[in-house]
């Protein structure tokens, strides 16, 4: 299975240096049922889109909380057995928890299939939504724009091979 974990420079350096991601649990986002009745399609290209997505804007929620990182959203898709990601059923079609898995414990670097980063052009973008996220909850509109317009950058791919010159 197939699930996308958001981090941050920071978090991928610390995660490049031991190896894994982790410790757990580890938040991350996935192809769940409840995405697939929200999202309405059977093309598993567009729903494993829509979860990158859902792990892009937690990833921004995490460079909120961490002024001194890069404002570059990063997601990192690693591929894990079946049962080790688990969406929490009583959540169901909560619009925030959409393609939310938990996953026990650490996974080894050696999984990951690829990293998703935002360019550089991205980053006056991105600092501006992180910034307008805590009145965009509040539902100020103006915000919630700001913070829409973070999602109009599209992640470039890596192969985890370019990780040391993401985070060098």
């Amino acid at each position: 299975m197939r699930v996308y974990v958001p981090l941050t420079l920071p978090g991928l350096a610390e995660a490049h240096q031991a190896g894994e991601l982790g410790p757990g649990p580890l938040d991350a986002y996935a192809v769940t049922p409840a995405l697939r009745e929200w999202y309405v399609s059977d093309d598993i290209e567009e729903l494993e889109y829509a979860a990158l997505n859902r792990a892009a804007a937690a990833s921004l929620r995490r460079l909120a909380g961490d002024p001194a990182a890069p404002r570059r959203r990063v997601v990192v898709a690693v591929d894990v057995a079946d049962g080790q990601a688990v969406a929490d059923p009583d959540r169901g079609l909560d619009q925030s928890s959409l393609g939310e898995v938990r996953i026990a414990s650490a996974v080894p670097m050696s999984k990951a299939a690829a990293v998703h980063v935002d360019s550089d052009d991205a980053q006056a973008d991105v600092t501006a939504a992180a910034a307008a996220l805590g009145a965009a909850d509040q539902g100020d509109d103006d915000a919630q724009f700001t913070v829409d317009g973070a999602e109009d950058h599209e992640l470039l791919w890596y192969a985890t091979q370019e990780i040391p010159n993401l985070i060098g």
